[in-house]
């Protein structure tokens, strides 16, 4: 991973500057630019296609970027794999979340940096530490000791994201959290989304819900065939003109056409 001494913005927590990637004849991404500030919950949205997936693996250290730059806290930066971008600060909770059924939430939680004391697993701080972070993001989940196959979906969904917290990130980003959850669960998982803001971190929220987006984002990230389309305020616009940079409502023959028309009436 290589560092190198940039500008500091201290609002910023990452920024990405003309990060483009390719799969063979396929481009995948291209001259991406994307700022995730401190304390704000940025929604990336997009068709199918649209790159999204690429996009967080790239930032998550799955994918090197063919072009462009990186830059994390004011740094910039580059990630090679994904045990650098977590050692940075950089976490990841992915659609399929990665739970060991079998495990109760203390095991999920610490599975591959347990915790021991002199030659044993410290059984007893785990459980404490647990506890503390799921009492910090307001979770409901009865006990640490349940296997996590007893939990319901958005309990899961909050082990999955808890884990995440233990390296203490800055940046934490989200792949489709409330997908194939009840009206219930989702709740849960927008509460949970809401308790990282106020710590203070940087979420990068993927999802298709349009309700769920103007819920709890911030800010809206529209791609496009791989490319930027647009980044929008949710306090200043509507999920309309959002779902319309999403299908290209707003730049196809007919609306460009009649921009040209109501042009040539003002002239």
């Amino acid at each position: 991973m290589t560092v190198t001494t940039a500008p500091v913005e201290t609002d910023t927590a990452l920024s990405l500057h003309g990060v483009s990637k390719r799969f063979g004849a396929v481009q995948a991404l291209k001259d991406i630019e994307l700022d995730v500030f401190v304390g704000e919950v940025l929604a990336l949205v997009g068709d199918n296609g649209a790159g999204k997936s690429t996009l967080v693996k790239t930032i998550a250290g799955v994918y090197s970027p063919d072009e462009g730059d990186m830059s994390f806290n004011g740094e910039s930066v580059n990630v090679a794999n994904p045990a650098e971008a977590q050692h940075l600060g950089i976490a990841t909770v992915f659609q399929d979340l990665a739970l060991c059924d079998n495990l109760d939430v203390v095991g999920n939680l610490f599975l591959g940096s347990e915790l021991k004391h002199r030659w044993a697993l410290d059984e007893v701080e785990m459980e404490r530490q647990s506890w503390e972070l799921l009492r910090q993001l307001s979770a409901k989940i009865p006990s640490v000791r349940i296997p996590v196959a007893s939990l319901s979906g958005g309990q899961r969904q909050t082990v999955a994201i808890a884990r995440s917290l233990l390296g203490e990130p800055k940046v934490v980003m989200l792949d489709e959290p409330t997908a194939a959850l009840g009206v219930a669960q989702t709740a849960e998982v927008l509460n949970l989304i809401e308790r990282l803001r106020e710590r203070g971190l940087g979420v990068i929220l993927v999802s298709h819900n349009m309700a769920d987006v103007m819920a709890v984002a911030d800010r809206v990230a529209v791609l496009r065939l791989g490319r930027n389309n647009g980044v929008f305020h949710v306090s200043q616009t509507s999920s309309q003109d959002i779902i319309a940079a999403i299908t290209g409502a707003t730049n196809n023959p007919v609306s460009q056409r009649a921009a040209r028309h109501t042009q040539g009436e003002e002239a």
